[in-house]
């Protein structure tokens, strides 16, 4: 049997049938879709927010799976929900169509199903659309690759080719797709290639106003090995008749497989001076943070620097999404959001957060909105109307690709921009002002006073500079702690990622285990992240003050309390501080699912291994050292300062 005809009996004739009779139905009616939580959508509408499940398998004939949503809104006001629909199985390279809902009414209810690019037995998906407000046209590109039977990726090289096609009638139907190749993948982008997957943008002002420009990644391939990742942005002043390949980043990729950057999954938005900022996800390099970003100046023609990651703005390796809000000329005050799950290690916990600075800075976790906590990946976002936003993401209880969801929400539910947090000093050199989160009392201290958390939602965390991260270095980590609690993980201090593969060094309270715990994780080279982890044999939780010492030296993982012989085990390897988000807390774990319920005093660390000598002259005197230029950070915690009133 050849393969033609084994892919057609490999599907439904009921998809086929079910396809030709959506598109000849298309959005005259408009149907609802089901709420997803029918217990709190009420309430939710009464603060500005409303959410449905918008693509399910359960819910639509012949596909067994829904990912990788776009969204844009026409010149007519209509809302178009791109997905791809996978066909066997939820694998990224197998039988996928491209397919659409339209929604009339700001997203309220969606018309059905319609398949606008049916893969046959290939994968044609990652959606790019974007709305030509000049003609009303959308223009939508798109990828394909040859399809597989099982549920594996595509092979290196992955044989990917760039289309595209246009609707003029606001989505109801569209052209056949066209071959991109010959304008935007030169021979030697000849591996991976991806458009998308998020909806690209139209330039509003400068020379290059009415420019259609969307993101691209790829690499390059020598016949043995994966050599470059491409980084680019691809525009067309025609309205998509014709484009060019304007800026690229490129990334070289070593023999052993390492890299610094990857910059791919593109999404952009147009800054209010006319340059584009382009963030993107950034997978598996080097540099420390999960989200990278550049800066074109000349409306997508080149990048005015390669991309720089962004340390620690929280998320998973996930694509994400930007739009603008609200622009200091219209409204007096600028506003970006960036969609995209906030846990640093797993695809969870949906968050929308704003930078008020055009994209200078983003909110931390903190002060983000979050739109759930269940399992979350992919999304895109589209503006309603002035007081309205549209998110449409990937979602699920069980796994972030159980459904596709929209939500629509207001910036009442946003919130207003909060103020700036208090403060306690730390006292490293070139250290700004470590955040107080929450509201942790001043208590007793060891030596002074000392901050105590509430096992809630107090935390302390210090703002990123270059210096904190310990990379290869020796360590000592000395601080005092004081607990009570019978049960649950109370971290001390964390620093860098979280989970089982991310570089991390953290101490905690561990009651319920009889111990006070800590781990490091490291990496070397690409071999697989190793951790080590060294433990006291009680818990020391009743209530008094404990000095805890943990020391990386020569090899081994110390832990020592109150002075008394260190218990030490072998060290992991390599560098604790690559690829993942970075942040250090005290009283909170990175991913923000665990609180101390204690106080801490005099928390320093630096980057070499203290002498005995050293450590009994803080533990008994809190004294500085001779020499004190291995600090890295030293926290009193023995005042807060109100942030200043706004």
């Amino acid at each position: 049997m050849t393969s033609d005809l084994r892919a057609h009996f490999r599907r439904p004739w009921r998809r086929r049938a079910w396809a030709i009779l959506a598109a000849a139905v298309l959005a005259l009616t408009p149907i609802p879709v089901r709420a997803v939580d029918a217990n709190d959508s009420a309430s939710a509408a009464r603060l500005g927010f409303q959410q449905e499940v918008l693509f399910k398998a359960s819910q639509e004939r012949g596909y067994s799976c829904f990912r990788i949503p776009a969204i844009v809104k026409t010149t007519k006001g209509t809302l178009l929900a791109f997905a791809e629909g996978r066909v066997d199985n939820c694998g990224d390279a197998g039988d996928i169509d491209l397919v659409l809902k339209r929604s009339t009414d700001g997203g309220r209810t969606w018309g059905p199903l319609q398949v606008i690019d049916e893969g046959d037995g290939d994968t044609h998906g990652n959606p790019a659309p974007i709305v030509d407000t000049r003609t009303g046209r959308i223009v939508l590109a798109t990828t394909y690759n040859t399809g597989r039977d099982d549920s594996q990726s595509c092979e290196v090289p992955c044989d990917r080719v760039p289309h595209f096609q246009y609707s003029d009638d606001d989505g109801a139907t569209w052209s056949p797709p066209r071959d991109l190749s010959d304008s935007i993948m030169p021979r030697d982008w000849n591996s991976w290639y991806a458009t998308g997957p998020v909806h690209g943008i139209q330039l509003t002002r400068g020379a290059h106003k009415g420019r259609l420009v969307f993101g691209v990644n790829t690499e390059t391939y020598d016949g043995s090995r994966v050599t470059q990742n491409h980084a680019a942005l691809v525009y067309s002043d025609d309205g998509g008749d014709n484009w060019k390949i304007g800026a690229v980043d490129t990334w070289a990729i070593s023999h052993d497989g390492s890299f610094r950057q990857k910059p791919s999954e593109l999404t952009m938005v147009e800054r209010e001076d006319g340059s584009i900022y382009v963030s993107g996800r950034e997978q598996d390099g080097t540099d420390l943070g999960h989200r990278d970003w550049a800066v074109s100046r000349d409306g997508g023609v080149s990048f005015a620097g390669p991309f720089r990651a962004i340390p620690d703005l929280y998320t998973p390796q996930v694509q994400g999404s930007i739009i603008r809000l609200r622009s200091k000329a219209e409204d007096g005050y600028s506003r970006l959001l960036f969609s995209a799950p906030a846990d640093p290690d797993r695809r969870r916990t949906m968050m929308i957060r704003s930078s008020w600075d055009e994209a200078s800075t983003w909110d931390s976790v903190d002060r983000g909105k979050v739109v759930t906590q269940d399992w979350s990946g992919y999304s895109d976002m589209v503006a309603i109307s002035a007081d309205e936003v549209g998110l449409m993401y990937e979602g699920g209880t069980v796994d972030a690709r159980d459904e596709i969801r929209f939500a629509r929400f207001t910036e009442d539910w946003l919130g207003p921009r909060r103020g700036p947090d208090d403060s306690t000093a730390d006292r490293a050199p070139g250290a700004r002002a470590a955040k107080v989160l929450g509201e942790p009392a001043q208590t007793s201290g060891q030596f002074g006073k000392a901050l105590a958390f509430d096992g809630a939602d107090d935390a302390a965390r210090l703002p990123f500079r270059d210096t904190l991260p310990l990379g290869t270095e020796d360590f000592t980590v000395s601080l005092w702690f004081r607990y009570s609690a019978a049960s649950g993980h109370h971290p001390f201090l964390w620093i860098g990622g979280v989970g089982n593969r991310q570089p991390q060094i953290w101490v905690r309270g561990e009651p319920s285990n009889s111990r006070v715990r800590a781990l490091i994780t490291a990496v070397s080279g690409t071999t697989a992240p190793r951790s080590a982890s060294v433990s006291t044999p009680e818990a020391h939780n009743d209530g008094a003050w404990h000095h805890l010492a943990v020391q990386r030296a020569g090899g081994r993982l110390s832990i020592a309390v109150d002075g008394t012989p260190a218990i030490s085990v072998l060290d992991a390897p390599g560098t604790v501080s690559r690829t993942s988000p970075f942040g250090i807390h005290l009283g909170q774990g990175v991913d923000s699912r665990s609180h101390l319920t204690g106080a801490l005093d005099e928390v320093r660390v630096y980057s070499r291994a203290l002498s005995d000598t050293e450590l009994r002259q803080v533990r008994e005197f809190n004294s500085s050292l001779d020499d004190d230029s291995a600090v890295v950070l030293r926290l009193p915690l023995d005042s807060v300062q109100a942030a200043a009133a706004t």
